[in-house]
């Protein structure tokens, strides 16, 4: 009804009804029994999503298990553990890559693969893929993008901890993919006192190495909207320096507002699909979803997909990690052998205060086979 459930090019085995043999039984790890109620509410929005793709499956069984992890470590791991002792074929989730790192050696002792919804590569690779969108993908499309429009000397700004050097990281690695000179990163610490007293500094060598186009690693929880305030009184001009982002800056919407984030970029899954989704989801279940139940129905996407066109032998890292990739809710993707996705985003401009499409993802992968 939405989407295609696969971009895979193999053709379903034919058969009159499948057998137990050919039955995938799908652990659905997510965060039921939370303490905290909107946690708990993501879990139901995440079972929601990937109950959604379900129909969309042609030529598979899928035999979908819930089991709550309660957001805790010991509680995923202790999901885990049931879910093979009930002889899960693959295990879709947990959320968090704490927990997924609980899960991890215990489906790997089962040989089963796992579908986590972090976007933390720390916990990719052996059994385990991630399937939220990560920082690379992020900064692939925007330095891309950047490239085709003349803005080729980018810098990062980034905080000083784990997830900003990573943003460096992969602002770096993009550039040196679309072939343009990546001129380095500024760090502040991440505090409001550490955001005002290195904003000068960092102004000053946005202005004096030239760049083109300063890439932002925070979201408006963090210090994005203190950024986009000070350094235009700090001399560096929008309109002559474009400001992009690698995290969505609309969610939520109000950051969209921020005055020094107009005719800004940031990456994004196509919004057509999202809101096909949004809307399909509401008519079954009564409320628009999480964002990230999205994620579920890729998941369960690929789940489905592999089934349908091998059998459930097939969910193993050779199976997944197929070059032709899979069609979810979030565009076309693929994982990489090392555990990570590789997914094809949209470039939003920020126009009056709105989310405007400029490079609507590819369609498909280079070299894929399609």
């Amino acid at each position: 009804m939405l989407l295609s459930a696969c971009q895979h090019a193999l053709t379903p085995p034919e058969s009159p009804a499948p057998t137990r043999d050919d039955r995938a039984n799908v652990a659905l790890l997510v965060p039921l029994g939370a303490e905290d109620p909107e946690i708990a509410d993501l879990g139901v929005s995440l079972e929601n999503g990937a109950r959604l793709a379900i129909p969309d499956i042609a030529g598979a069984e899928i035999d979908l298990r819930l089991y709550p992890t309660f957001a805790t470590s010991s509680g995923a791991a202790a999901a885990a553990a049931q879910a093979l002792e009930d002889g899960a074929d693959i295990i879709l989730g947990p959320l968090y890559s704490e927990t997924t790192a609980a899960v991890a050696p215990i489906a790997a002792e089962g040989n089963i693969s796992v579908l986590s919804f972090s976007n933390d590569s720390r916990v990719a690779g052996g059994n385990v893929f991630v399937l939220g969108l990560t920082l690379e993908n992020a900064a692939a499309a925007l330095m891309e993008h950047a490239n085709l429009q003349g803005k080729t000397k980018p810098m990062v700004v980034h905080a000083d901890n784990y997830s900003g050097n990573r943003a460096l990281e992969a602002v770096r690695n993009a550039s040196e993919s679309a072939g343009i000179p990546f001129l380095g990163g500024l760090s502040y610490e991440r505090s409001k006192l550490g955001v005002v007293e290195s904003v000068e500094r960092i102004s000053n060598a946005i202005l004096s190495e030239g760049a083109e186009i300063v890439v932002f690693s925070s979201d408006s929880a963090g210090a994005l909207p203190l950024l986009a305030q000070l350094l235009p009184e700090n001399g560096v001009n929008p309109e002559a320096v474009k400001f992009a982002g690698l995290a969505r800056w609309d969610i939520p919407a109000e950051t969209l507002e921020l005055e020094g984030l107009q005719g800004g970029w940031f990456a994004l899954p196509d919004p057509n699909h999202a809101h096909k989704f949004g809307n399909r989801f509401e008519a079954a279940f009564g409320e628009r979803p999480h964002p990230l139940a999205s994620l579920a129905y890729d998941g369960m996407a690929a789940i489905g997909a592999l089934v349908s066109a091998r059998g459930p032998s097939s969910l193993n890292a050779d199976g997944l990690s197929d070059k032709s990739g899979f069609r979810g809710v979030n565009g076309v993707f693929r994982f990489k052998a090392d555990g990570t996705n590789e997914r094809k985003l949209a470039v939003a401009e920020v126009v009056a205060s709105k989310a405007v499409v400029v490079a609507p993802p590819r369609k498909t992968f280079a070299h894929a086979g399609f």
